[in-house]
């Protein structure tokens, strides 16, 4: 097994579905990278996100109602499982973006576990969060 190249295929997968919808937003290029079962937490949206329809749908009502000024991705991990056939991936990200009239920052962490299906990689879990405050400080 070829893990260097199974990982730059992998990560090849998450930066171009995350430029799908941070440089504007790409509704069929993105649905492509999703898996029909997949399902998401997220901190904007009570219990889960349950397929693709629903995973998609989250990402459109940020996108279409949302401008991405900068998005930034570092410090990729990627572990990888049943001999090339699923992964999981983490990595930090900053994103500063307007919602509406107000201009917001934040830095946060994502964890994706994808699924290889034929040639292709799937997104089937994802969950993020804002990266929390440290010990002590005041929000």
């Amino acid at each position: 097994m070829d893990t260097e190249k199974i990982t730059n295929e992998i990560l090849a997968t998450v930066r171009a579905m995350n430029t799908c919808w941070t440089e504007g937003w790409h509704e069929e290029q993105f649905r492509q990278y999703i898996h029909t079962d997949a399902v998401a937490i997220v901190p904007s949206h009570p219990g889960r996100l349950e397929g693709r329809e629903a995973y998609v749908a989250g990402w459109r009502g940020f996108a279409e109602t949302s401008v991405i000024h900068e998005w930034k991705e570092r410090d990729h991990k990627v572990r990888i499982y049943a001999g090339g056939k699923s992964a999981v991936v983490t990595y930090l990200f900053s994103i500063t973006f307007t919602a509406g009239t107000v201009k917001q920052s934040m830095q946060g962490r994502d964890m994706f576990f994808l699924v290889k299906e034929g040639r292709k990689w799937l997104v089937a879990a994802d969950q993020f969060s804002p990266e929390p405050y440290p010990a002590g400080t005041v929000q």
